[in-house]
């Protein structure tokens, strides 16, 4: 499983992430590259405890969801929607700069620490080794969304 725990699975995801531009097309969505940044940067500190959006998991998104996402390579599906403190047009952080924010995520990918067992709003409480297969995937399924 892919994960942000290993180097060179980190510096590779981290490299897709340098590659990108603002002008990178959506391949799905609604979310433009410069709100995708942004909204991969939250998801970051949501996992160091920085940000705290609301839980929304139970039983099924606790289990079978988390098992699906986490524990299978089956692709995340497209188009699902985030949670609002995750959605860069409601509670999420609002682009600023290309610059910067591309910056700030970049740092974000590189100080990744997550905690054991802090809670996804999803899946609950998380394991670290979790929480790197969770950076990963996150990481790569929205650069895919951009064609990266």
């Amino acid at each position: 499983m892919s994960t942000l725990s290993h180097a060179p699975m980190k510096a590779a995801l981290r490299q897709r992430v340098e590659r990108l531009t603002p002008q990178a097309p959506r391949q799905w969505g609604r979310m433009t590259v410069h709100q995708m940044v942004c909204h991969l940067t939250d998801g970051f500190r949501m996992a160091a405890g920085v940000r705290s959006p609301k839980p929304a998991h139970n039983f099924v998104s606790r289990s079978v969801v988390r098992i699906l996402a986490l524990h299978t390579p089956l692709p995340w599906p497209k188009g699902v929607k985030t949670l609002p403190e995750a959605d860069q047009e409601k509670g999420g952080t609002k682009p600023v700069g290309w610059d910067q924010d591309h910056a700030e995520l970049l740092r974000m990918v590189d100080a990744f620490s997550p905690m054991e067992g802090h809670a996804h709003p999803l899946f609950g409480p998380l394991r670290i080794a979790e929480w790197h297969v969770w950076g990963y995937r996150h990481v790569d399924h929205h650069l895919r969304q951009f064609g990266n």
